[in-house]
C-alpha cells in the first residue's frame, strides 16, 4: 500500500506501521562480503564497516552512495510549557524558527558543514497543543494532520536526519518514552534547557500526572502520539514511518527525537531497524532509551541542544563509512598480493 494511495486516517497509519519494508538481505550479504576484499585488515575499520552493510541493505545495493541527504528539523509547541517545566518562554520556539531560517542556529551550521541540505517546518503554525495534564494534547485530526506533515517533508533523499524545536518538548518526550517502555516520571525526566530544581520538580509532576491520565487509553503508537505527544513529535514519527516505507535510512537526533520516533515500536518493535541514533545526549533519559531500543549512539559528545545538531555533526560518519565501503578498491583491484603485511 502506497501512503499516496488514500488519504491519511488513524486507521490507514496503523496498516502502514504493521505492513513494514525489510532491509535488503541479498544487498546485505553481497555488502558483507565486499568488505572481506577490501585493502584493508578485515574489521579494522571497525564500526563503519557494519554501518555501511546496513546502509547496503536499506538502499538494496552492494556499493551504495549517499548523494541526496536531507535535514529537517520540525517545530511546534505544547501547552504544558505553561506549567513553568522549561528555562525559556514559549514564544522561544517562533523565535529559533525565525533563527533557522535567517541561517543564525547551531544546526545551520552544522548542515552547511557537513553539506546537507536543511528544511525547517513549523508544524500547524506553531499553535500550541493542548496541556497534557490536563486532556489529550492532540484531537484525532490534529495528530492525523501533523503526521501527514512528516510524510510530505520526506521527499526524494537518500538518508533522512531528524530532530525538533519546541519549548517544553523534553516534558511530552519524557512522557512518550515512560508510556512506551515503562518506569517512572523521574526516571526519564532531566534538566532540558536547563531548569532549576524547583522547575524539574514541576516537570516531573506534570510526567506524573499526563501518565496517571492517558496511559490507560494510550494503547496504540497513534494514541500514545495524539494523548501524550506534540504536533511537531508527530510530524518526526511521520517522518520516519514515511522513510521507512520508501527505504531511506534515517539518523534521529538525541533524547527528544528519539523518544518520538520510538513510538513506533509500541506498535511494531522492529520499526526504527532502519535508523541509527547519532550521538548521546547529555539528557539523562537517552542512555536509558537507547538500552531499551538496543541502540548503539555515533558519537558521545555531551550535547543536549536538540535542532538536530547531534545529527548534522554524526552525519559525516555515516558518510565516510559508505564512501570507503563503495569506494576502496580490493586487493584485485590494486593488485595488491596479499593480506600480508597490513596492519
Amino acid at each position: 500500500m502506497k501512503m499516496s494511495a488514500i488519504p491519511l486516517t488513524k486507521e490507514a497509519f496503523a496498516s502502514f506501521l504493521t505492513d513494514l519494508p525489510m532491509p535488503d538481505e541479498a544487498a546485505v550479504s553481497a555488502a558483507r562480503a565486499r568488505q572481506k576484499t577490501l585493502t584493508k585488515p578485515e574489521g579494522s575499520l571497525g564500526r563503519l564497516e557494519s554501518i555501511a552493510c546496513w546502509f547496503a541493505g536499506w538502499r538494496g545495493t552492494t556499493r551504495p552512495r549517499v548523494d541526496k541527504p536531507l535535514c529537517v528539523v520540525f517545530a511546534g509547541n505544547h501547552g504544558v510549557a505553561e506549567r513553568g517545566v522549561s528555562a525559556f518562554p514559549p514564544e522561544v520556539t517562533a523565535q529559533m524558527v525565525a533563527n533557522f531560517r535567517a541561517g543564525g542556529a547551531a544546526v545551520n551550521q552544522l548542515c552547511a558543514a557537513a553539506n546537507v541540505p536543511l528544511k525547517v517546518i513549523p508544524v500547524d503554525e506553531l499553535r500550541p497543543t493542548a496541556d497534557m495534564v490536563a486532556a489529550s494534547a492532540m484531537t484525532e485530526k490534529e495528530c492525523i494532520t501533523a503526521i501527514q506533515a512528516g510524510f510530505e517533508a520526506v521527499g526524494d533523499c537518500d538518508m533522512l536526519l531528524v530532530g525538533e524545536m519546541g519549548i517544553g518538548n523534553s516534558t511530552s518526550a519524557a512522557a512518550l518514552a515512560a508510556a512506551t517502555f515503562g518506569g517512572s516520571a523521574t526516571a526519564w525526566a532531566g534538566h532540558g534547557t536547563g531548569i532549576d530544581e524547583p522547575g524539574l520538580a514541576r516537570k516531573v509532576n506534570a510526567i506524573y500526572e499526563s501518565l496517571a491520565r492517558h496511559q490507560a487509553g494510550a494503547d496504540s503508537s497513534f494514541e500514545l502520539m495524539r494523548r501524550l505527544g506534540g504536533k511537531e513529535l508527530a510530524a518526526l514519527m511521520g517522518a520516519v514511518l514515511a522513510a521507512r516505507r520508501k527505504r531511506i535510512p534515517v539518523l534521529l537526533d538525541g533524547f527528544i527525537a528519539t523518544a518520538a520516533a520510538a513510538v513506533l515500536t509500541r506498535d511494531n518493535p522492529g520499526a526504527l531497524d532502519h535508523c541509527l541514533v547519532s550521538h548521546l545526549s547529555a539528557e539523562p533519559g537517552h542512555g536509558r532509551l537507547l538500552r531499551a531500543l538496543g541502540q548503539k549512539p555515533i558519537l558521545k559528545l555531551g550535547m543536549r541542544l536538540g535542532e538536530a545538531s547531534g545529527a548534522a555533526t554524526a552525519f559525516p560518519v555515516v558518510r565516510a563509512a559508505v564512501a570507503s565501503h563503495s569506494g576502496m578498491a580490493s586487493f584485485t583491484e590494486a593488485a595488491v598480493a596479499g593480506k600480508v603485511g597490513l596492519s
